[in-house]
């Protein structure tokens, strides 16, 4: 795939149209409430940085979690949001994050963030710049997702050893190489690694640990799986 052939087909998504969408309107909501450079550049900062980190967050200790396939009313949910993207990695709206979930999680943060960092005078212009931030910082999270899954042969030494890392994480050890946009959070909180540093590939790599055990013990996930297959 070229580089071009990805971009179509990247900026064809809905979500991404969305995100678009809503950052530009919030950009426009800015021009009406304009906010000083230093809290503009604070608030831009911020947002940036939290981003990530909460991404890694999530990834880590939610979506590599093992309860949430065991509570009912969230198996549906870790099911489309990871469980399915680890058994097909190649499936391209499993790349990108369910735009009910996505656009309110990362629209109500940076609201949050924005208006606390734009106070009592410049709220409504801090939260529309972190509002725009936001939607920046998804686009480009979602875009690196494909990057590094898609056959796009990359030119670049640093997208390479990014896709390496996320190859690991896919096909090696699921348990490390957390980011996405970046692996510093990785390398912060020691979950970074290079397939040297673990001699012993994962078992549950492409279960995430959903065995037939614990699909016999919590077959919520099953269940759903078997109801898609039979309409198939």
């Amino acid at each position: 795939m070229t580089l071009f052939g990805l971009i179509r087909l990247y900026g064809r998504h809905h979500a991404i149209r969305t995100y678009l969408a809503v950052g530009a309107a919030a950009l426009l909501a800015l021009i009406y409430h304009p906010v000083p450079w230093p809290r503009a550049a604070t608030v831009i900062v911020v947002v940036m940085v939290l981003h990530p980190l909460a991404w890694y967050v999530q990834h880590r200790f939610i979506l590599h979690s093992r309860w949430p396939y065991k509570v009912r009313c969230l198996a549906a949910t870790w099911k489309r949001l990871h469980y399915d993207h680890h058994q097909n990695t190649t499936m391209f709206e499993g790349m990108m994050g369910p735009l009910r979930i996505t656009l309110p999680a990362v629209t109500i943060s940076s609201i949050a963030v924005g208006a606390t960092i734009g106070g009592d005078w410049y709220w409504q212009g801090g939260a529309a710049l972190a509002l725009a931030t936001g939607m920046v910082a998804l686009c480009y999270h979602e875009g690196m997702h494909c990057l590094l899954h898609l056959a796009f042969q990359s030119p670049w030494g640093w997208l390479q050893r990014m896709k390496q890392r996320h190859n690991e994480h896919h096909y090696f050890d699921e348990a490390g190489n957390f980011g996405i946009a970046t692996y510093a959070w990785d390398r912060i909180m020691d979950s970074y690694y290079e397939r040297g540093e673990r001699p012993l590939r994962s078992l549950t790599i492409f279960n995430l640990g959903y065995t037939r055990e614990e699909a016999a013990r919590y077959p919520h996930v099953k269940d759903l799986a078997d109801d898609k297959t039979k309409s198939d």
